[in-house]
């Protein structure tokens, strides 16, 4: 079975890229040489700042998929390994509170 691992990187302007791998070495070293994404290539440099266990491929995509659709106050509860605020962070966004009047 194919094996893959999910990776949160920070580039240099503070973005987050989520992606999927089989081999995490080679693809950090494909995005430090801006070879892996135009969107890493654009805000070099770029650290790892999270990865999950390896898993199945099939898996991997789904959680990269999840993880892509978060917001960055989950992504960053997920890299400070802050799991009580994930259920929380995962509510729905509520317009209720807001202020739209001009």
């Amino acid at each position: 079975m194919k094996q893959g691992v999910v990776y949160i990187i920070e580039c240099s302007n503070g973005a987050f890229y989520t992606g999927v791998t089989n081999n995490l070495d080679e693809r950090l070293n494909l995005h430090h040489r801006g070879l892996a994404s135009k969107f890493t290539a654009r805000k070099l440099p770029v650290s790892l700042v999270w990865n999950s266990d390896e898993m199945g491929i099939d898996d991997a995509i789904l959680l990269e998929k999840q993880i892509k659709g978060w917001r960055r106050a989950k992504k960053l509860a997920l890299i400070n390994h802050e799991y009580e605020k994930l259920p929380d962070l995962a509510r729905r966004y509520s317009f209720k509170n807001l202020n739209l009047s001009s």
